[in-house]
């Protein structure tokens, strides 16, 4: 195992100021979108769907080299296709350039376009977690898009979370592995504590009904933006941005009110679904070369708990990148940022052994 503390100081700040020219975004081809239906899904408490929708975005021709980029809780697969992580990343010379490889971006069950509760069921949607949101990525991968092997598994946040059991359950299926944003540990405290409170804020919210609301109840907004920023943004980037109590009130005010699209159910399953993760059962299985990618100032997953460098040791052939914090960094949400560590993904795509096909 081995710990990358990205560069100095002074190198760095280098970096950043050239980094953060103006710059147009990257030119790559326009992603598609498609989406599979699933008969008869059934989820892990025994539940049944008789169809199950996975919906899913792709950027380059199927022909190229296989990638599964997986997005964040109450994200989407189309939600990743932005200037600062698609753009510094599928364009001519980009690490993953589309005209070499071949990225899926699909909608985990209950987010996006796939199914999920507000589609009609609410509350009788079935009871999902992250086993069941990966077995239907795994199934849409290799049943519908026909994949026997993928070059690179990539996600962040909840995506980082499903790429640390891929790399268990499907250990000879992907080269490269690369958890963003996330720990293979059980869920636990201020995360888990965090996510209780927004699940039991909308189920105590007299507005709910149960899931049979009318409109959507006000807590949801409220709770989310309040998740938002006790878990993701980064100290010293807040700070920065608002450095007096005149400019945190309008921060705060404009989040409230902005429009808000989330629907309650949706929002409740997403986050009950991380309820019992826990990746660190098998670390010992994984094959693929591994590059865990995590950031100083992440309020959900702090490396002084020291978790990761713990359980990393457990996994052969990996490695930590730690980026550091500064007000130019978002805390939890750093990693979006895919000029932080795009060049440690190109130097992994040129070592990593690829298996057989």
């Amino acid at each position: 195992m081995k710990l990358i503390r990205i560069v100095s100081c002074a190198v760095w700040s280098l970096s950043f100021i050239l980094t953060a020219l103006p710059s147009l975004a990257a030119d790559y081809p326009a992603p598609k979108e498609g989406s599979w239906t699933v008969r008869d899904f059934r989820f892990h408490t025994g539940e049944v769907l008789p169809e199950l929708r996975l919906h899913y975005t792709t950027v380059g021709a199927p022909t190229g080299e296989p990638v599964l980029i997986l997005h964040g809780t109450t994200g989407s697969g189309v939600g990743m296709l932005t200037p600062a992580f698609a753009g510094e990343l599928f364009g001519p010379g980009q690490p993953l350039d589309a005209s070499r490889y071949y990225s899926i971006l699909p909608d985990a069950i209950g987010i996006g376009k796939s199914s999920k509760p507000s589609d009609g069921l609410r509350a009788s949607f079935p009871k999902y977690n992250y086993d069941d949101m990966v077995q239907a990525q795994y199934r849409l991968i290799t049943e519908h898009l026909g994949l026997r092997r993928l070059r690179v598994v990539l996600g962040y946040s909840m995506g980082g979370m499903h790429i640390w059991m891929w790399a268990q359950k499907y250990p000879a299926f992907m080269d490269v592995a690369v958890p963003m944003a996330s720990l293979p540990t059980e869920m636990s405290g201020r995360n888990w504590m965090m996510r209780r409170l927004i699940i039991d804020s909308i189920r105590n919210d007299p507005e709910w009904m149960n899931g049979n609301y009318t409109k959507q109840p006000r807590s949801v907004q409220f709770a989310s933006v309040f998740f938002g920023i006790a878990t993701s943004g980064g100290s010293q980037r807040f700070y920065r941005v608002a450095p007096t109590v005149d400019k945190a009130d309008e921060l705060v005010n404009q989040r409230l009110s902005a429009p808000f699209r989330g629907d309650a159910n949706d929002h409740l399953y997403q986050w009950e679904a991380s309820r019992d993760y826990n990746a660190s059962s098998s670390l010992e299985q994984i094959q693929a070369t591994l590059l865990a990618i995590n950031s100083a100032d992440d309020e959900r997953n702090p490396p002084e708990l020291g978790l990761l460098d713990r359980e990393i040791k457990r996994v052969k052939n990996s490695r930590i990148l730690l980026i550091p914090g500064s007000d130019q960094t978002g805390g939890h949400a750093t990693v979006l940022q895919a000029r932080f560590w795009k060049q440690h993904l190109v130097e992994l795509l040129q070592s990593a052994p690829r298996g057989a096909k």
